[in-house]
């Protein structure tokens, strides 16, 4: 039996590896082992817990204030030990953190084959976002197979000259949490005590490319689409992160329309997400689960490695610009024919079968 070692430490990771550590475990092929690097530990707990995820192992690591080049060299020796641990026969690492890349060069060092879900996708920026861009180009270069949410993520993949066979075309496991989510949760009235029923916003920004004066940007615009829409109420879960939390809360945490609330689990957030009006976001994942539901989002950044959303007309870049901000909220809330046009469900991130389509592929490459 085939030893696999599937590496996470932030809450995206756990949303879209649980659907894929489900399907593997049914899989006789293998034995699974999980190993938690808590490079985000308060916020990825509550997600393990909900989507009944054990860590086999769980390094740590996290320090406060600890800064992205000690976290790496904690992560790559961390993650080197539990390869030996475990004598994994394959590693899965899930898109681009910090967690991710290291531990497909931990693996790299030691020769074992990675498996990485989620590739190919790109900004074609290295700033943008950072260190995202680099981490997820770094991880692709030494993954022996690459799973390819798209046709174009697989095209950026075949330019840079990884290996036509190594490449599948298989949809984002994100959708397979959100389609799984939908099916068989009850909704919930309210989230956090706010009602579902008055007409919202959804708001999240926390990327590094926002901190600061761009945030400031953004909150502003807020301000603004509140001042002209009074039945408007926004909903903003904030990220423990000190550069946001101190950016917002001045800014926006006295007005009576904008409800400023903690960090929500999977649920909630999805609750949250489904009923809004439109979504402004710089979130990767919530480009991906707003097409799926049919909601509007403004991109809260410059580039998107998620351009589908952009042509299939889900989403408009709209950066940390006030002015286009409030500009393209106008739209969405003054022009019903356009936000029915733009508020339309598609499946071009994924059809909820990804991970069976990954396991698949993972078993034949473990069998050979």
């Amino acid at each position: 039996m085939k030893r696999v070692l599937v590496v996470f430490g932030t809450r995206p990771e756990a949303i879209k590896l649980a659907p894929l550590l489900e399907q593997l475990k049914s899989d006789d092929a293998f034995r699974i082992f999980t190993c938690c690097t808590g490079q985000h530990r308060e916020l990825i707990d509550p997600f393990l817990s909900f989507f009944q995820i054990r860590a086999d192992l769980d390094l740590n690591l996290m320090r406060p204030g600890q800064s992205l080049s000690h976290l790496h060299t904690a992560l790559v020796a961390g993650v080197g030990d539990a390869l030996a641990q475990t004598r994994a026969d394959w590693v899965v690492v899930q898109g681009d953190t910090s967690s991710a890349m290291a531990s497909a060069l931990a693996a790299y060092h030691m020769r074992v084959p990675v498996a990485h879900v989620e590739a190919g996708l790109r900004t074609f920026d290295n700033q943008q976002p950072f260190p995202e861009e680099m981490n997820r180009r770094l991880i692709d270069s030494v993954a022996d197979v690459c799973f390819a949410p798209t046709e174009t993520n697989r095209q950026n993949l075949l330019r840079e000259g990884v290996p036509a066979e190594s490449i599948f075309v298989t949809g984002n496991t994100a959708i397979d949490a959100l389609k799984a989510l939908i099916e068989t949760r009850p909704l919930a009235p309210c989230v956090q005590g706010a009602p579902l029923e008055i007409p919202y916003l959804l708001v999240t920004a926390h990327r590094r490319e926002n901190h600061g004066q761009p945030l400031q940007n953004i909150c502003c615009a807020l301000l603004e689409i509140l001042a002209l829409f009074d039945g408007i109420h926004a909903y903003y879960p904030l990220h423990p992160n000190p550069a946001v939390v101190d950016t917002v809360k001045p800014i926006l945490g006295n007005h009576p329309r904008v409800h400023l609330l903690p960090p929500l689990g999977y649920s909630e957030f999805v609750t949250l997400l489904r009923f809004c009006r439109f979504a402004l976001s710089d979130s990767g994942g919530v480009q991906e689960e707003a097409c799926y539901l049919g909601k509007p989002v403004l991109v809260l950044r410059e580039k998107t490695e998620r351009p589908e959303l952009i042509q299939v007309g889900n989403g408009v870049l709209v950066g940390a610009e006030t002015g286009k901000i409030v500009a393209e909220a106008r739209q969405l809330l003054e022009d019903e024919d356009m936000y029915r046009a733009r508020a339309v469900s598609h499946t071009v991130f994924g059809d909820g079968n990804s991970s069976v389509r990954i396991a698949a592929v993972l078993a034949e490459r473990l069998r050979e």
